[in-house]
């Protein structure tokens, strides 16, 4: 039995997304996630900026001695994992190589999309990560940074979210996507919106499926807690009333609560 934390860290609140199915998934691990609210969105910042914010984190985790790390973003998988990943000896896993490989186990037809930010597209990693796996398969990208700021708002079933939908994935789907991949951790709070509008299209949701990597890893590793009621830390650079309300909406008042801490190099 291993009862040290796990680690999960996210440019905001996105993370939480991912931070809730591996406490659905794994109720018996201790947790302690981090949420970079003061300094989001990542997918706006250079990679170097990205990497430092990255590595100031880790930091922190490993100061609090977690056993694993989790990236529950996805620019900073894209800019930071094996970077991390060589500099640190703990198991490190990222939600982009996850959300890849569901794709592929999923795929319907010989094309995938991805909708991310325009940072996660621009660095072409879903891209080489599907193509690693599946490399006949055609990846269709997508930016679509105004589903960040519509989470942010909370307008998680509204017409204009639909509407948005619809202006964002309208061409991929008449070229054919029927599998994609929610690039960010905002966008699984939008699936029935999404769902609305594109009913055939199958969502890969990274939440899900990291939370089933880090399970498969825990066994492997033998680092399993077999507690059955684990402790959850949540910590946020800034307390918006968005954070608060997503915490409310994922845990309910469980007890938990969200503190501020401030993280710099």
């Amino acid at each position: 039995m291993d009862d040290r934390p796990l680690g999960i860290f996210d440019s905001g609140i996105g993370g939480l997304t991912v931070c809730k199915e591996i406490r659905d998934l794994l109720p018996g691990e201790n947790i302690i996630y981090f949420g970079d609210t003061a300094r989001f969105p990542y997918g706006t910042r250079s990679i170097d900026t990205v990497v430092r914010y990255s590595r100031e984190i880790t930091e922190y985790l490993l100061s609090r001695n977690v056993k694993m790390l989790v990236i529950a973003c996805n620019t900073a998988s894209a800019a930071a994992l094996d970077i991390l990943r060589a500099e640190y000896s703990l198991p490190i896993i990222g939600v982009i190589d996850a959300g890849a490989r569901a794709s592929c186990d999923r795929l319907k037809g010989n094309k995938v999309g991805v909708i991310a930010t325009r940072a996660t597209v621009n660095s072409g990693s879903y891209v080489k990560a599907v193509k690693s796996l599946c490399p006949g398969i055609e990846v269709l990208q997508r930016h679509a940074t105004i589903f960040v700021s519509l989470t942010e708002e909370g307008w998680l079933d509204d017409e204009i979210t639909r509407m948005t939908a619809r202006r964002y994935l309208k061409e991929i789907h008449e070229q054919g996507v029927r599998t994609l991949i929610l690039g960010c951790t905002h966008f699984p709070l939008l699936k029935k919106a999404i769902l609305d509008e594109f009913p055939d299209i199958d969502l890969i949701d990274t939440g899900v499926e990291i939370a089933r990597e880090v399970r498969a890893l825990l066994k492997e590793k033998n680092l399993e807690n077999e507690g059955t009621a684990g402790h959850i830390e949540l910590y946020a650079s800034d307390i918006t009333d968005t954070i608060q309300r997503l915490k409310l909406m994922f845990f309910g008042r469980d007890g938990s609560e969200i503190q501020k801490l401030e993280i710099s190099g």
